[in-house]
C-alpha cells in the first residue's frame, strides 16, 4: 500500500467532549475497501450503536465503487465494528449508565492496508461550551498572526 488514508470527523471534536478513544476494525465488503482507499468516505454524520452486544457504525457514508458491478455495496449501511469483549462490555456499561455516546473520530488504513475506525467515548457539549471553544480558536489564531508578524 503506497498511501495511507486519513478521513477525520472534525465536527465531533466541536460537538463532543472526548473522554476515551479506541481503535476498532470494520467488517467491509470488497468494493467498500476499494472506495475507502480512493478516499471516498464520510463519517461526519455517523454514530455507533449497540445491537445484541455488538457495536455497529450507523450512517457511515462510503461512496459506491465506480467500477463495481451488480455486487456493489450500499452507500449508507450498518457496518460491524470489531473490538475485544472486554472493551465492548466497558463501552456498553458506560453508554447505559452514564448516558455517553460513541462517535467515529477517524477512518484510516494501517500499514497492512486494513481499514480501521478510531471511535471515541464522548459526552455532548452544551452551547456555551461550544462558544468557549470558538473563542479559544479565535484567540489562538490571533496570537499566531501576531507571532508571525514579529
Amino acid at each position: 500500500m503506497l498511501k495511507t488514508i486519513n478521513i477525520s470527523n472534525k465536527r465531533a471534536k466541536f460537538d463532543y467532549e472526548i473522554i476515551e478513544t479506541f481503535t476498532a476494525g470494520i467488517v467491509l465488503a470488497g468494493t467498500e475497501i476499494k472506495s475507502i482507499r480512493l478516499g471516498k468516505a464520510n463519517i461526519t454524520e455517523s454514530f455507533c450503536e449497540f445491537s445484541n452486544n455488538e457495536l455497529f457504525a450507523i450512517n457511515t457514508y462510503i461512496e459506491e465503487y465506480t467500477f463495481g458491478n451488480q455486487f456493489n455495496h450500499k452507500a449508507r449501511s450498518e457496518r460491524k465494528l470489531l473490538l475485544n469483549k472486554k472493551e465492548l462490555k466497558g463501552l456498553l456499561k458506560s453508554v447505559q449508565a452514564k448516558g455517553l455516546t460513541i462517535v467515529p473520530l477517524k477512518l484510516f488504513t494501517n500499514e497492512k492496508g486494513l481499514a480501521k475506525l478510531q471511535i471515541g467515548l464522548c459526552k455532548g457539549k452544551k452551547t456555551y461550551d461550544k462558544r468557549e471553544s470558538l473563542k479559544e480558536q479565535d484567540t489562538k489564531r490571533d496570537l499566531d498572526r501576531i507571532k508571525k508578524a514579529f
